[in-house]
């Protein structure tokens, strides 16, 4: 079985917000949103309280840099909810390029953020969106 399976997105979410991405400069304002949108502030106030959400934050962060570095523009990411679950949805321009998680790397060379996303997330999976389109996605449930 993959680590990371074609999978359609999970129904039942309702969209908070999309966001564009063109360079990998975006990022920290993604992750301030994402903050905002969870907690009600841009950074971390209680850091004992706010662990469900800073996965979130990290698994955001890993998607979206890995479609602007690997996938191509337009890159865009999506926050939905469903009750305590939390989908980030992060599309790019490359439906022929799955996630593919690093393997037989050197660990001091990076590339293991998909492993990390699985491990951080309930679900997680790709899909594409018509022709011109990859989405990968993750849950999170707020406890």
């Amino acid at each position: 079985m993959a680590l990371w399976e074609f999978a359609r997105l999970p129904h039942g979410f309702t969209e908070l917000w999309c966001q564009e991405l063109s360079s990998l400069d975006q990022l920290a304002r993604l992750r301030s949103r994402l903050r905002s949108t969870m907690t009600g502030s841009a950074t971390v106030e209680r850091p004992d309280e706010d662990h469900w959400s800073e996965r979130l934050v990290l698994i955001a962060d890993e998607l979206a840099s890995n479609a602007l570095r690997h996938g191509g523009t337009p890159v865009a990411a999506a926050i939905s909810q469903a009750d305590d679950q939390w989908l980030v949805a992060v599309s790019d321009a490359s439906p022929d390029i799955p996630p593919t998680p690093a393997q037989g790397r050197d660990p001091g060379k990076g590339g293991f953020g998909l492993y990390l996303v699985a491990d951080l997330s309930v679900r997680h999976g790709w899909t594409t969106i018509g022709r011109g389109q990859k989405t990968a996605w993750a849950v999170v449930t707020a406890v």
